[in-house]
């Protein structure tokens, strides 16, 4: 039976406006008419935007939209529901058109009857969509789709349609409980705000380590390929000209130390790019030098930066090249520079050793995933004395809350 075919009486006690309906009449057969529910007309952008000043009519709607048996919402019975209507149709925009004018249409007399103002704005409305189909003016035609599975035709396919625009965007949460996907969307938005921390530049304000003056320090966080991600802060102060840059592990201490060997054989292996952690200590053997752990703190960049670094880091230091300074000892000296120098150019071959007992260095294999012939990378167990410098040996992350209290 019709929705019309259930409704006897316009108001209680006042004249029946339609008779009832049934198989065995041979005057009108009933006619299976599609309705329009009030949980498509609110998640329809088109009938949103023309309809925002009719917000009387959406309640009428929803109180008068009900199946021949009383129920709430006739759900395959709807014009525009899943599984029968828009959200599950192949067809054309005329049709959904067709099928709105339908949904709308076929209240219109219990409306007309019970509330004339509604029922005349609904007119006007359905005679606007009804011009829609003769194009007299452009006009726009918006699908959205939480789930992303809808589709409109491109004439012109392969080429652009230039009257076409696909947009994607994050479900909210409502949309994501309307398709059951509460939980891939907290993942989502936890991976999303990773996401943007490594996308995004921080800066606080801090003073110039050389001059004091107010200066800003830039941090990033960074994902370096085939290791781990870091933290880079940058300072540049615009008072003195001052810059500089220090590298932070981004994540905890290794469970062993590494050790990375690697010969220089070539000038473009100047160009690797190379992390030097605070916890690493640098040594060239075939020029007697080691630089301890800590110094030139932590740093993001090429072997070449690094060497430099290096070179200016000993032509600095007064206590080797200033006055207090013996003839002998700057004489070694300015021969260790130049050797190194050619180091940095690559006219000398030698060994570059980093021994992290952290394991927060690295140093770029340019023939990754496949092993390099030159780059030698050791993991090995932390002695007792490297692991007192970390701090680990009176750190304890196991049943710490049962120990007593230190002195009893």
């Amino acid at each position: 039976m019709s929705a019309l075919g259930a409704v006897e009486a316009a108001a209680p006690g006042g004249p029946a406006l339609f008779r009832p309906l049934s198989a065995e009449d041979g005057e009108q057969q009933p006619a299976e008419i599609e309705s329009l529910c009030m949980n498509c007309f609110r998640n329809d952008p088109l009938l949103q935007r023309d309809h925002r000043q009719l917000l009387r009519l959406r309640e009428l709607l929803l109180v008068q939209h009900r199946d021949p048996v009383g129920g709430p919402h006739p759900g395959a019975g709807c014009a525009l529901c899943p599984g029968r209507g828009l959200p599950a149709v192949l067809t054309t925009i005329e049709g959904i058109i067709d099928r709105a004018v339908m949904g709308l249409e076929q209240d219109q007399p219990v409306r007309r009857a019970t509330d004339k103002e509604v029922a005349s704005k609904i007119d006007e409305f359905i005679s606007k969509l009804k011009q829609l189909k003769e194009v007299h003016s452009p006009f726009t035609f918006i699908i959205d789709d939480p789930s992303g599975n809808s589709f409109v035709e491109n004439p012109h396919a392969p080429q652009k349609d230039e009257a076409l625009v696909v947009t994607y965007y994050k479900r909210t949460p409502q949309q994501a409980a309307m398709l059951g996907l509460e939980e891939e969307e907290l993942d989502e938005k936890a991976a999303d705000s990773v996401e943007d921390l490594r996308n995004e530049v921080l800066q606080f304000n801090t003073n110039c380590p050389e001059c004091n003056a107010p200066a800003n320090t830039n941090m990033k966080l960074v994902q370096i390929p085939h290791f781990k991600e870091v933290i880079i802060m940058a300072t540049n102060c615009d008072s003195c000209g001052h810059r500089t840059n220090e590298v932070k592990s981004g994540g905890a201490i290794e469970p062993q130390g590494t050790r990375i060997t690697f010969r220089i054989t070539d000038p473009t292996d100047m160009t690797r790019d190379i992390l030097k952690s605070e916890t690493c200590s640098v040594e060239i053997p075939e020029l007697e030098f080691e630089l301890g752990m800590g110094a030139l703190g932590g740093k993001f960049t090429t072997l070449e930066g690094l060497l430099k670094d290096i070179k200016d880091l000993v032509e600095r230091n007064p206590f080797t090249l200033g006055d207090s300074s013996t003839p002998s000892k700057t004489e070694k000296l300015q021969e260790f520079l130049g050797r190194l120098q050619e180091v940095i150019e690559g006219k000398t071959k030698t060994v570059f050793i980093m021994d992290d007992p952290a394991g927060n260095s690295y140093l770029q294999n340019v023939y990754a995933p496949e092993e390099d012939p030159e780059l030698k990378v050791e993991h090995y167990e932390r002695t007792f004395e490297q692991n007192e410098d970390l701090g680990l040996n009176d750190m304890k992350t196991e049943g710490y809350e049962t120990a007593p209290p230190s002195g009893r």
